[in-house]
């Protein structure tokens, strides 16, 4: 049995495929497994939550995760241990997000291009064909992630805080969450996973696409993001698409698009689950 895992910081996906790519059992879904924000304890009590995975613990003999906060050496070896712990009888690879995000949007096995993530969290690499290129390291949502979902949550927040809505708008948000101040707190400072928190209402623009208001701080956010991380790569840009993952993005097309024809690059492909199309990639050489 083979595990592919794609996780962000709000969810992870298990998908459980024998070597010829069949599905073995229905795609599990667990809470996000973030080693740059949890603990190993809060991660392996996690995953272990899974009855279906407890179940095939020792059949499992690949685990290919994919993840948030995957980024440095330290944070792939503490959920590397964790995993085998899990699975002991497995191989277990452990890589970022973004090698995801390019598996399962470039056109060829050699294509070159830019590939950002929009979930939870956000990022942007290289690839040329080959091998992955970073140009800034993430220091995380607290400083970083611009146009995920974390940072829409925040701006909503404040606008509405500061009396930036629309009163249609403003009225609309408060009806549908829970602004009491204690309470944003309380989840921002004493819970686990505040970015996961913030990410949540993300989903309030794609509900009130109608605002202009909310149009415009898509594109807000996505100008950001383009400034700070698309444009690392001026030179590639010039010959390369820049493919986008995760569901902000993919919510965000259109004003994606836009963007990208304002700002003067190549809006490639779209993939909102970066899991399905790592099942070929990883059972072809099985």
């Amino acid at each position: 049995m083979i595990l592919i895992v794609d996780s962000g910081s709000t969810k992870s996906d298990w998908l459980a495929v024998d070597n010829n790519g069949n599905k073995l059992m229905e795609k599990v879904r667990t809470k996000g497994l973030n080693p740059a924000i949890l603990s190993e304890k809060k991660l392996s009590k996690i995953i272990r939550k899974s009855q279906d995975l407890k179940d095939n613990k020792d059949k499992v003999t690949h685990v290919f995760f994919y993840g948030a906060g995957c980024g440095t050496d330290n944070a792939r070896t503490l959920l590397q241990g964790v995993l085998k712990e899990m699975f002991s009888n497995a191989h277990v690879e452990v890589n970022e997000d973004t090698l995801a995000a390019v598996y399962s949007t470039i056109n060829t096995p050699d294509e070159a291009a830019v590939v950002c993530i929009l979930g939870t969290g956000s990022n942007c690499s290289y690839y040329d064909g080959e091998a992955l290129h970073q140009r800034v390291k993430s220091l995380g949502y607290t400083l970083m992630d611009d146009a995920s979902g974390n940072y829409f949550g925040k701006q909503l927040i404040r606008d509405y805080y500061f009396n930036h809505m629309p009163e249609n708008v403003k009225i609309a948000f408060g009806a549908k969450y829970n602004m009491d101040a204690d309470f944003i707190k309380y989840n921002l400072y004493k819970q686990p996973s505040p970015n996961a928190y913030l990410a949540n209402f993300a989903e309030f623009m794609f509900l009130h696409k109608d605002s202009e208001y909310t149009v415009n701080l898509i594109k807000n956010g996505i100008r950001l993001f383009a400034k700070n991380m698309i444009f690392q790569y001026k030179e590639e840009l010039k010959t390369v698409p820049v493919h986008f993952a995760g569901s902000i993005a993919f919510f965000a097309q259109n004003e994606i698009k836009e963007v990208g024809e304002e700002m003067g690059f190549k809006v490639g492909n779209f993939e909102r689950r970066p899991i399905d199309g790592l099942v070929p990639f990883h059972t072809k050489d099985l």
